[in-house]
Parts: C-alpha cells; sequence; structure tokens
C-alpha cells in the first residue's frame, strides 16, 4: 500500500487524563517495526475495562492513552520479519499474546504467555513504548491495542487472523468480553452437561457465560443481576431462573442453596466487585463446586480457608481460557455457522465521534454492547 513504511496521520479518541471526556484528535502512527503489523481498524467496541481505567483505576500514569480493545480491521503493512499476515489480511488484536515459544504458551494447561504486556506494566496498563503521538506527545495504546484510533501497530503475537468473509463490525466482539464469558463456563469452569450453573452479572461477558453454560449442557442456569431489565436479554442465550439479590432479606449465597440443595456445581462472576466475591464461592456446592473469577480488577478479596478445604475450587480465567491463534479462529467461525451468538450483544451502534456517548452508556448500564465505527 502507498502508505506502507510511513508516518500515517489519523482520528483517534484520546484520553488525556482520567474522569475526563475522551478528545477525538489527529495523531501519528508510524510504522511497524521489526515483528509488528500495522492495522486499520473498522470497528471496535466499548468494554468496562475502559470504564475502569477511565473512572475507577486508581494510577495516573496509564494516561494519556488511547482507549479501545474489542477492535478488528485490515492489515495495512507489516515490518521486518513478519511472513504471517500480509496487507489486506482481515484480523483481529488482542490484548492478550500467543508468542509459541515459551513454555506458558507451549503448554495446554494455559492461555498465559511469558511475552505479556500484563506481566510487566500493568500499571500502565499498556506497554511504556508505542507508535502513536499527537502534539508532540507520546500517547499510550491502552492493554497494547488501543482500537480507539482507525491505525494501530501491535506486535504479531497480539493478532490473530481470521475468515476472509467475517464482518468485522461483529467479531470484533470475540477480542475480550464474549470470548472471556464464553470460555470462562466452556474451559476455566468446565461446564458439564445436566449441571446447575449459576451467573453473577448480566453485561456482556455474563451473558456470553450463560451462553456458555448452555451450550456445554447445562440442565439448569440461574442468572444473578440486581437489574431485572437484564433477564429477558439473559433468557434468550440460555439463562432459566432469575434471581435479583435485592429482593431477598438473606445473602444470594443462601438463596442459592435452598433451591439447588446444597448449592451449585458452577458459579461464574461477571461483575469485578470484591467486596461480593466470597459470595460467589459460597454459592457454590460443598464437594466439587468451582467458581470462576471473571470481572476484572485490582484490589484485595479474601475467604476463609474452611470453604476451600470442603472442597470447592477458586479459579480465575484470562480471555477464558482461550489461545487466541489457535481459538479465536475457531470462534469466527463458530459465529459464522450459528454455533454462538453475537449479533444479540449488540444494543447500539455509533460513529467514532460520538464515543463519549458510548462510554456514558456503558458507565450508566444501559448498553450491553455498542459498535463503533472507526474507520470511514
Amino acid at each position: 500500500m502507498a502508505t506502507a513504511g510511513k508516518v500515517i496521520k489519523c482520528r483517534a479518541a484520546v484520553a488525556w487524563e482520567p474522569n475526563a471526556p475522551l478528545v477525538i484528535e489527529e495523531i501519528e502512527v508510524g510504522p511497524p517495526q521489526e515483528g509488528e503489523i500495522r492495522i486499520k481498524i473498522v470497528a471496535s467496541s466499548l468494554c468496562h475495562t475502559e470504564i475502569y481505567h477511565l473512572f475507577e483505576g486508581k494510577d495516573k500514569r496509564g494516561f494519556p492513552t488511547v482507549l479501545g480493545h474489542e477492535g478488528a480491521g485490515v492489515v495495512e503493512s507489516v515490518g521486518p520479519g513478519v511472513t504471517d499476515f500480509k496487507p489486506g489480511d482481515k484480523v483481529i488484536p488482542v490484548s492478550v499474546a500467543q508468542c509459541g515459544e515459551c513454555r506458558f504458551c507451549k503448554s495446554p494447561k494455559t492461555n498465559v504467555c511469558d511475552r505479556n504486556w500484563i506481566n510487566y506494566h500493568v500499571d500502565l496498563m499498556s506497554y511504556p513504548t508505542t507508535r502513536f503521538t499527537c502534539r508532540g506527545r507520546p500517547i499510550l495504546q491502552f492493554t497494547n491495542t488501543g482500537t480507539f484510533s482507525e491505525y494501530i501497530v501491535i506486535n504479531r503475537i497480539y493478532v490473530v487472523k481470521i475468515h476472509d468473509d467475517a464482518p468485522l463490525d461483529r467479531v470484533c466482539l470475540l477480542g475480550c468480553g464474549i470470548s472471556t464469558g464464553y470460555g470462562a463456563a466452556v474451559n476455566t469452569a468446565g461446564v458439564t452437561p445436566g449441571s446447575v450453573c449459576a451467573v453473577f452479572g448480566l453485561g456482556a461477558v455474563g451473558l456470553a457465560a450463560v451462553m456458555g453454560c448452555k451450550n456445554a449442557g447445562a440442565s439448569r442456569i440461574f442468572a444473578v443481576d440486581i437489574n431485572e431489565q437484564k433477564f429477558e436479554k439473559a433468557k434468550v442465550f440460555g439463562a432459566t431462573d432469575f434471581l435479583n439479590p435485592k429482593a431477598y432479606n438473606k445473602p444470594i449465597s443462601e438463596v442459592l442453596a435452598e433451591l439447588t440443595n446444597g448449592g451449585v456445581d458452577f458459579s461464574l462472576e461477571c461483575v469485578g466487585n470484591t467486596e461480593v466475591s466470597r459470595m460467589y464461592l459460597l454459592s457454590c456446592i460443598k464437594g466439587w463446586g468451582v467458581s470462576v473469577l471473571v470481572g476484572y480488577t485490582d484490589v484485595d478479596f479474601s475467604a476463609r480457608p474452611i470453604q476451600l478445604i470442603s472442597g470447592k475450587t477458586w479459579k480465575g480465567t484470562l480471555l477464558g481460557g482461550f489461545k487466541i491463534k489457535d481459538s479465536l479462529p475457531k470462534l469466527v467461525n463458530d459465529y459464522m455457522t450459528g454455533k454462538i451468538m453475537l449479533d444479540e450483544f449488540i444494543t447500539h451502534k455509533m460513529d467514532l465521534e460520538q464515543i463519549n456517548d458510548a462510554v456514558n452508556l456503558m458507565k450508566t448500564g444501559q448498553c450491553i454492547r455498542c459498535i463503533l465505527n472507526i474507520s470511514k
């Protein structure tokens, strides 16, 4: 392409500081270096992790930054040493790496990668080096992606090539939230046919967890949320029972124990509120219950050892346990063949210039997923 090897000027939504509106700016995006790819982002969704970083995170070192990490686009150019991608490829950039060479990538037990940015720079929520500049200042790429920009540069170990016919304004959702919730059920929890599950929090991640429980063959799926307006949507994804914790004068874990003769087989926490993390574990049956922490946060939580000694298991999940290069192309194909749902998560569509409206919708819980048209 004519732009290969050159600096590209394009639009991006820049978060200059926390607790402030994003600003549509013209930024400069440098050419890809060794092992890197420059991608034209076509569509991106907004995830609650952006809201957490913008309004709830405590570290100002992660600014200025370009947010966005659920995007999809087309390869514009590749840097030296990149042989597995070419201009024109449809791709999904992901915040989780798969280098294929470290001991974790070589193990079937995990999707953790030794080269992932989060191992070294969680304070910044980004690599400190960046190909973005604006007004003479370097701009971070949030979670190493920064998909609220028309172009990004990212190392090939974070990029997944997908089917040429994949609709980018749908499969972008697989870059984080949907894969995380779905995989938390089918991979991390290992939901089994005939089991009883409870999913706490019915945002996009929670709804994807419901879908995972359903596809794994769960016989009963409790959808738990304080917003009862979300129950109808949860039913679409396979939920069978619906509970509002505020409707009871006892802990919801006790309610679930009464309704299930001791507790659920699998509980999935998709809220990110550590003040009630123990409740999710208590909701599981003793002996074999499994509870999975899915919601992202970075604060302390606690439990009593006896709650684990009784035979319960407490686990966490990163991107639902999916190794990105091995699994995301398959998830794209599963969507295209009707095995998983994506369209049903989308409640709003907007242009990049409406980014602050999208942020407000997500912050106030008025949308599940909003698709942003990034490139004109």
